[in-house]
This record gives structure tokens, C-alpha cells and sequence, in this order.
């Protein structure tokens, strides 16, 4: 089954604390989140999310039901979504905060993608969905940055 992988980083002096508080913050993602305009749910194992995305370029975006698969508060959040149906187009998105000595930390942002479909997506998943998962980072470590 073909795979493909994005994966993100930035550094941060903000502390995990205020990274994950921001994060799992989702009724303020409309206001400083440029890819993940919305989300609804809870950041809870086994429970079912409502995100909306909207990669840069692209009108409108897409909705999607992901069920969170892992949640270790200040270190780890990720969630499995599909397209349609599992196999087709499925993504494991997953949020880790690395500490980092001396304070502050480092955040990832990654995706894991496989399915039928993945050859057929992999220039916008390089492309706009790579770039969302850039501003994203940026604009979360801010909101971080700007809550301490």
C-alpha cells in the first residue's frame, strides 16, 4: 500500500505547559490557527474530532471525523483520519512536544499518509500541506510565546 510522510519542527521558548494548553485549546483555533480553522471534540483516546482544514491556496478546505488514537498530556497528541472509507486515503496526524534543556521546547508536527490514493495526492501533500503545517507551527508557538 503506498505511504508518504510529512514531517514539521520548530523551536520554542514557550514552556510544553503552554504549548499543549494551546493546542487542546480547540474554540481558539479560529482565531490563530491558519490551517486547522476548526475543531471540535475532545483531546481524548478513542474519542471522535470534527477539524476542519484548509491548506494555503485552497478555497473552502475539507472537514474530516479523525478518532484520537493517543493522548499524553505536554507530550503527545495524534488522531487517525480516513477519506471516504479506510484504506482510500487515511493520515495519522500526530502533535509531540519535545523539551528541551534549559526550558522552552521543540514542537513536531507530522502526518504518516497511506492508501490507494496517496500517489495521486502527493504533490499537494508536499506542497499546500506542507506549508499549512509550517504556518500552523508558527502560529502556534506565538500563541504560546504570547501567553507566558
Amino acid at each position: 500500500m503506498p505511504t508518504h510522510r510529512i514531517a514539521t519542527e520548530i523551536g520554542t521558548r514557550a514552556s510544553p505547559a503552554q504549548v499543549w494548553s494551546v493546542l487542546t485549546d480547540f474554540a481558539r483555533y479560529p482565531q490563530w490557527n491558519p490551517f486547522i480553522r476548526e475543531a471540535e471534540g475532545e483531546p481524548l483516546a478513542g474519542s471522535r474530532l470534527k477539524i476542519r482544514i484548509q491548506p494555503p491556496g485552497q478555497d473552502g478546505g475539507m472537514v474530516f471525523r479523525p478518532q484520537v488514537l493517543r493522548v499524553e498530556p505536554e507530550r503527545e497528541f495524534a488522531w487517525l483520519g480516513h477519506l471516504i472509507v479506510p484504506g482510500l486515503f487515511d493520515g495519522e496526524h500526530c502533535f509531540r512536544i519535545e523539551p528541551l534543556p534549559g526550558g522552552g521546547c521543540r514542537v513536531h508536527q507530522s502526518e504518516n499518509f497511506s492508501g490507494l490514493l496517496v500517489p495521486l495526492f502527493r504533490k499537494s501533500l508536499d506542497g499546500g500541506t506542507r506549508q499549512g503545517f509550517e504556518a500552523m507551527n508558527a502560529a502556534w508557538v506565538a500563541q504560546a510565546e504570547s501567553a507566558s
